[in-house]
């Protein structure tokens, strides 16, 4: 179990929910475990997930190991994808988008074949092979991404969802890394601005700087300095600052420059962003516009924004009960000074009587 225990593999949650969330896990949350085959042509025999260096137009058959301790059977589901950059400037191994970066030219969902899913019996493993084919045209870099290993669910689980009336499930996975190399060519990173526009980033404006890492390499250690100004002032309205990123090879990622809380005001302005990774450095200085439509669109959908416009109905509420907490005092001493007087006049006319019966008695 040691061999498990110590297999440098990632941990992933999956959400059928959009919300974000990455809880921590351990593989005692799932009812199998995972360990690479790592073959002979591994870069690095010491790595633990697949690192490996094949020929143009070869073609591989890799495996995993796939054991189960319980005492059930367990379906899993391989999947492969090529990596990617998230907007937090991590690298994940999910499915691409629809629109997949433009200078990703292989896909290892298009290289890599796999079962849909494999059955490991109660008790025991089985090895899952995948077969790599290598594009024909030799690449210099590498070819990135993950082999994600997933339980199926079960109707029972879902029947079970549906009872308790969940809306979020965590679904754990194993993901192994697969990286693919031809040659030992190097490979200097290179990073492009491309679009910067308003957006929201959990119902929050931020403005987007599309980052894009066009070159067959990670980008590590990357830490990011951005300011936005009007164009032509300087004072600077918004500001962002990160560090300790990474971008996926031939991957792209929006970097958000929050607001605060902050209006989107139509206008014009100017992003100056700089990039620094092992001592490589970016600088970028470029004009954007952002339209009446998309400011006013984006603002009424902005929860600070939308929270803050709420103080001012909270505000008009206690204002109104205020006066008609006054109105009702008023009212309330108006009532209290004319029983107060007609208490007095009642009092004078008594008096008044009874002394009337005095003088009478007397005479």
């Amino acid at each position: 179990m040691k061999k498990y225990t110590k297999l440098i593999i990632f941990m992933v949650a999956l959400l059928t929910t959009s919300t974000f969330f990455i809880p921590k896990v351990n593989a005692s949350e799932l009812n199998f475990s995972v360990e690479p085959i790592i073959p002979a042509n591994q870069r690095d025999q010491k790595k633990t997930y697949f690192d490996l260096k094949m020929e143009a137009g070869a073609s591989q058959t890799i495996e995993i190991n796939l054991r189960n301790d319980t005492k059930n059977d367990v379906i899993i589901q391989p999947r492969v994808n090529s990596a990617l950059t998230n907007i937090k400037g991590v690298v994940e191994y999910g499915e691409l988008p629809e629109k997949q970066d433009s200078t990703l030219i292989h896909n290892l969902n298009d290289i890599v074949t796999v079962v849909d899913e494999v059955i490991v019996p109660a008790e025991s493993h089985v090895r899952l092979p995948l077969t790599i084919d290598m594009p024909k045209e030799e690449f210099d870099g590498i070819l990135a991404g993950g082999i994600t290993l997933q339980e199926k669910q079960t109707d029972t689980d879902t029947n079970k969802k549906g009872e308790q009336g969940l809306s979020i499930q965590n679904r754990y996975a194993y993901v192994v890394a697969l990286v693919l190399n031809e040659n030992d060519n190097e490979i200097v990173p290179e990073l492009e601005l491309n679009e910067i526009a308003a957006a929201q980033v959990n119902a929050r404006n931020v403005i987007n700087a599309n980052l894009q890492n066009i070159t067959a390499m990670y980008v590590n250690q990357l830490s990011v300095n951005a300011k936005i100004t009007r164009q032509g002032q300087s004072e600077v309205l918004y500001k962002s600052t990160s560090e300790g990123m990474q971008m996926a090879p031939n991957s792209n990622f929006n970097y958000p420059i929050s607001l605060d809380g902050a209006k989107l005001e139509a206008g014009k302005y100017t992003l100056e962003m700089t990039a620094e990774s092992k001592g490589k450095t970016w600088h970028w200085k470029e004009n954007f516009t952002i339209d009446g439509e998309t400011a006013n669109k984006l603002n009424k959908t902005d929860v600070t924004i939308e929270n803050n416009s709420n103080w001012i109905y909270i505000l008009i509420g206690v204002s109104l009960i205020l006066v008609a907490l006054i109105l009702w005092f008023i009212l309330w001493k108006r009532k209290k000074k004319k029983e107060e007087e007609a208490r007095k006049k009642e009092l004078a006319a008594r008096k008044r009587k009874k002394e009337k019966s005095v003088k009478t008695e007397k005479k």
